[in-house]
Parts: C-alpha cells; structure tokens; sequence
C-alpha cells in the first residue's frame, strides 16, 4: 500500500531533523542547518493545510506552497551534499524522496488546475 502523503511529508520533516542533529554545530553549518530544518517541516505542514482548503485557489496556493518548500530543501539538501563531512547516504536518499515529492506536487497541481477550468 503507498504511504499517504501526509506520513510521507512528516516522516520526510523527522528524517532531515534527524541528519540536521548530526552535523557538526558550527556557526557556517548552523545557517544552513536551520534552514533546511525550517523549509522541510513547512513541507508537511502546508501539505496538511492543502488538505483543508477552502477552495481550488486555496488548494492549489497552498500546494504551490509545498512546492516551493521542497524546492529550497532539495537545494539546502544538495549544498550539504558539496560541504559536509557527514555520511552522504542519508542526504543524497533525502534529495531523491524530495525530488519524489516536488514530481507529485506538480502533478497534483496541473490536475488541479485542469480540473478547475
């Protein structure tokens, strides 16, 4: 059975939280870190608020939301890739389930959109 995209995007939140606490807590880090723990919760929280629009407008906003969330994170995401000394495995399985979830979004958003007209 698919996980539902409301686990989806929350376990994505808890993953990249979870690889943010083991990078080490330097200042230079700390900018990116915080970022990217910020953009990947909003991911998961817009998606939920999608779930509860008021309209198709409110619905597509928030996804577009959800959309340009997951974008900032593939990018926080990918500067890690280049800079940290962690484990890349972690980051780069979080950069594919990102880009997983930006295709899903765009899709949702194009059917929306074609749905409405």
């Amino acid at each position: 059975m698919k996980k539902d995209l409301k686990d989806r995007t929350k376990a994505f939140a808890i993953r990249t939280w979870k690889l943010c606490s083991d990078i080490p807590k330097t200042r230079e880090y700390n900018a990116y870190v915080n970022q990217l723990i910020r953009c990947s919760s909003s991911v998961g929280a817009n998606y939920r608020a999608s779930q509860r629009a008021k309209s198709r407008a409110d619905f597509i906003n928030k996804l577009k939301i959800v959309e340009e969330e997951i974008d900032e994170s593939m990018y926080f995401l990918e500067l890690l890739m280049e800079i940290s000394k962690v484990d890349l495995t972690e980051i780069k399985s979080l950069h594919t389930e990102a880009s997983e979830i930006l295709a899903i979004m765009v899709s949702s958003i194009k059917t929306a959109r074609s749905n409405g007209k």
